[in-house]
């Protein structure tokens, strides 16, 4: 196709072609000829390379081939949920590895009875999960989801019952130190109740049993928080034919008739515990105040001096009412004048009611007693007429501390 172009305005990049009907084309001037200029007319043939189409939309062809071998030939694959052990309160799930061909992960979440029970951590490495607290003899529904850049995918739903309390099928034992009869002794029970015993601490465990705290799957049932039982914990599960708590039967437990350490400690000795004090030198009574008689001194006395001394305590407590009483009967008057009779006194008269309180305070002690020899009266010859007489006490007669102070 031949076509004839009249030459408008001719710059350094761009030239202006006119059509014959009066219509402008911006034309690159390095195809032009260099020749040219304003006016003039210059012929274009146009013509389609059908070859060249070809090659440009096989190589197309190609590309495409290759991105979709690449990208699109496989697709990722919803994961495949199963349940691995169930037991009273828990259910172990675990999944094959998930395939996401060439699309990237976005999530992979856990759902329980149709709701969201929460994302699985590290789902690329991760192929289980355990759920626990869960309602006894219940049933569950769990199934993934499992979110990609290429598109959602979910497994499909699994339900899962767990078991009842006489259901032992349940119980994973991993073993840890234990004598060689002890082992094989709980081999047998595990068999008869039903039960695994399984190589190694893993997340279906729910079990430690050994008789030593101590060795590297020890350690690893502490970090997963398995409870770590003697072996007694199985017999007895067997003899009661159902699952039993283990706060009894841990390792660190005490076991029944065993004394803790702390109980064999002797008791401290307390201020009720020490022995009475002597009567000082003076006939006064023990020099410290004293809650009671002693143990000692109640247990030897006669049941005369228990009844004396019963009789001096009420007598003393009611010198101590009557005293109270009167001086909560005295007025203020009578208080403020005697302030009054002290200051004007003076030190005379301060000496003299000095002197007088300290006549009451010898008059209220008990007198000592007079040791004197044998009288002609005193068949005996131990004096005990004179003591009698005199109405006098010894300080070891019974008196108290409160008996002197009153």
């Amino acid at each position: 196709m031949l076509v004839s172009l009249t030459v408008g305005k001719v710059d350094a990049g761009v030239t202006v072609l006119l059509t014959p009907d009066k219509r402008l084309i911006e034309f690159p001037s390095i195809l032009l000829p260099p020749d040219i200029s304003s006016g003039s007319i210059v012929d274009i043939t146009v013509a389609r390379n059908t070859s060249s189409e070809a090659a440009a939309e096989q190589a197309f062809r190609a590309l495409q081939d290759r991105i979709f071998s690449a990208f699109g030939a496989a697709e990722p694959v919803a994961p495949q949920l199963r349940c691995r052990n169930a037991t009273q309160t828990s259910v172990v799930l675990e999944w094959d590895p998930i395939q996401l061909a060439t699309a990237d992960l976005i999530s992979l979440a856990l759902y329980r009875n149709g709701q969201k029970a929460g994302n699985i951590p590290r789902p690329t490495a991760m192929h289980s999960t355990k759920i626990s607290g869960l309602a006894v003899d219940a049933e569950y529904t769990f199934h993934l989801v499992l979110r990609t850049t290429a598109g959602t995918y979910t497994s499909d739903r699994v339900t899962v019952r767990t078991h009842k309390m006489t259901d032992l099928s349940g119980i994973t034992i991993t073993t840890g130190i234990l004598p060689a009869a002890v082992r094989e002794n709980l081999t047998h029970a595990v068999e008869r109740i039903g039960a695994k015993i399984v190589d190694g601490v893993r997340i279906d465990t729910t079990h430690f049993v050994t008789t030593e705290g101590r060795g590297v799957q020890w350690e690893k049932a502490n970090e997963l928080n398995i409870p770590v039982v003697r072996p007694e914990w199985v017999d007895a599960c067997e003899r009661n034919g159902r699952i039993l708590g283990v706060t009894k039967f841990y390792l660190d437990a005490v076991r029944i008739g065993q004394t803790p350490a702390d109980d064999r400690l002797p008791p401290v000795a307390t201020h009720k515990d020490l022995p009475p004090e002597p009567p000082s030198a003076n006939g006064a009574g023990p020099s410290r105040p004293s809650a009671g008689p002693s143990p000692s001194a109640t247990s030897t006395a006669t049941p005369a001096s228990r009844k004396e001394e019963a009789a001096e305590e009420e007598a003393a407590e009611e010198d101590v009412a009557s005293t109270s009483d009167s001086e909560s009967e005295r007025s203020e008057d009578d208080e403020a004048e005697e302030r009054q009779k002290v200051r004007a006194g003076g030190q005379d008269e301060q000496k003299v009611l000095a002197e007088e309180r300290e006549q009451q305070k010898l008059a209220v002690r008990p007198k000592p007693t007079v040791e004197e020899g044998p009288s002609e009266d005193d068949e005996d010859g131990d004096g005990s007429r004179l003591k009698e007489e005199k109405g006098g006490k010894s300080p070891g007669d019974g008196s108290s501390f409160q008996d002197v102070a009153l």
